[in-house]
C-alpha cells in the first residue's frame, strides 16, 4: 500500500510516498531556514506564505507513484502552517477518490526509526514496530519535549514533558544569544565537539520542576523539565564572565548543552526505571545532537534496552514520518478525515 503524506505543521513543506509503512520511495522537503534566520526563529507569516508557494511543486515532484491513500499532519503545530498541508491533502484526496487520514505530528517522530529507503538498508533491525512494543517514547524538537509510554504500537500516553520551553528552543535561544546563527542545535553541536566534558566546564541548572507545581498537569516532577531558566542562567553568566575569546565560547556552550542532554538522559533514566521495556525510541530533530545520542544510548544500555533512533534525513520535520505512521490508520481517518480541522494544540494519544 502506497500511501503519500503531507507535512507543514512548522516551517518544513514535505510530502513523501511509502510502502506498507515502512519503505520510503520518495521523500522531497523544502526547508525554510534560510528565510527564518535572520529572526532567529520562525515566523509564522512568512512560514505559512512559503507553504502556500511551495505546497504544489513538492506534492508534484514527491508524487511519482500511484497512491492509495493521503495522510497530513493536523497537529500540533503553527495553525497557519497546518491548514496549507491540511487543505492541499483534502483536495488531492477527494481529486484522487482516495482516503484521508489525519496523523498526529508527534506520534510520527515516534515512527521515523522505523523507516527506510527503497532500496537500502533498514535503520531499524526490527521486522515490524509491534515487535518493540512495550517501549519508551522520547521525541525531542524544536517544539516538543515530550516522553510517552506506548504500550502497543498506536497507543500513546504522556508520562513526562517540558513545562516550558522544549531543548531545541532552549538550543535557539542561547545560540541567537551568542550570536552564534539559526537553526541553534547544529551550531551549538559543531560548536561543543572536541570539548572535554569535565567537571569544571561551566555549570547550569538542569531544569528540575518542584513537586506540586500547577504546571505539571498531574503528571510525575521526577520526569518532566523546565528549561526556561535555563537561557536566563546563560545570559546572567555571559555578563559577568563574557567569553575572551572561541575557546572560552566554545567551553560556555558545552557546558549549557550538558546541561540540557542531562537533563533529558536522566528523565529517560527514570522513565525506563518505571516499568519493563524492550526498546527506547527517540525521534525529533534535536535526536541529532551528537552528545545527546551518546548519552541515550549509556542510558540504553545499563538499562539493558534497544535505542532505535532514525536515520539524520528523517530526525527532522519530513512527511515520510507521516506517511508511514498513517498505515496503521492512526487517528482521524476516512470521512472523519475530511471534515477534521487543524488542531495546533493536538496531545499524542488524543
Amino acid at each position: 500500500m502506497n500511501i503519500l503524506g503531507i507535512e507543514t505543521s512548522c516551517d518544513e513543506t514535505a510530502c513523501a510516498v511509502v510502502k506498507d509503512g515502512r519503505e520510503v520511495l520518495t521523500n522531497v522537503v523544502y526547508t525554510q531556514i534560510p528565510l527564518h534566520q535572520p529572526y532567529g526563529g520562525v515566523v509564522p507569516e512568512v512560514a505559512s506564505r512559503a507553504h502556500i508557494e511551495k505546497i504544489h511543486g513538492v506534492v508534484k515532484e514527491a508524487m511519482r507513484a500511484p497512491v492509495d491513500a493521503v495522510a497530513v499532519t493536523y497537529g500540533p503545530g503553527l495553525a497557519s502552517s497546518l491548514l496549507v498541508g491540511l487543505n492541499a491533502a483534502k483536495g488531492l484526496a477527494l481529486s484522487l477518490g482516495v482516503p484521508l487520514i489525519g496523523v498526529n505530528h508527534i506520534e510520527a517522530h515516534l515512527h521515523t526509526p522505523f523507516l527506510f529507503d527503497a532500496g537500502g538498508p533498514r535503520s531499524c533491525a526490527a521486522e515490524s514496530p509491534e515487535s518493540c512494543m512495550p517501549a519508551l517514547g522520547l521525541a525531542v524538537s524544536g517544539g516538543h519535549t515530550t516522553w510517552i509510554d506506548m504500550p502497543s504500537y498506536g497507543a500513546y500516553e504522556i508520562i513526562g514533558q517540558t513545562l516550558d520551553d522544549a531543548a531545541g528552543e532552549a538550543f535557539d535561544k542561547a545560540a541567537k544569544l551568542l550570536g552564534l546563527g539559526y537553526p541553534g542545535g547544529p551550531v551549538i553541536d559543531r560548536w561543543a565537539r572536541g570539548v572535554p566534558i569535565t567537571d569544571d566546564l561551566p555549570r547550569f541548572p538542569k531544569g528540575a520542576p518542584r513537586p506540586g507545581t500547577a504546571a505539571l498537569a498531574g503528571l510525575d516532577a521526577d520526569l518532566c523539565v523546565s528549561f526556561s531558566g535555563l537561557k536566563t542562567a546563560l545570559l546572567y553568566s555571559v555578563r559577568k564572565n563574557p567569553p575572551k575569546d572561541d575557546a572560552e565560547k566554545a567551553r560556555l556552550v558545552a557546558g549549557y548543552q550538558e546541561a540540557i542532554v542531562g537533563a533529558l538522559a536522566d528523565r529517560t533514566t527514570r522513565a525506563l526505571g518505571r516499568k519493563p521495556y524492550r526498546a527506547l525510541v527517540v525521534g525529533g530533530g534535536v535526536s541529532l545532537n551528537g552528545r545527546l545520542r551518546v548519552r541515550l544510548a549509556e542510558v540504553a544500555q545499563a538499562a539493558g534496552v534497544r535505542l532505535l533512533l532514525a536515520e539524520p534525513k528523517y530526525c527532522g520535520d519530513n512527511a515520510a514520518m507521516i506517511a508511514g505512521l498513517a498505515y496503521w490508520r492512526r487517528n482521524v481517518t476516512d470521512d472523519a478525515a475530511l471534515a477534521v480541522d487543524v488542531d495546533p494544540t493536538l496531545r499524542p494519544g488524543d
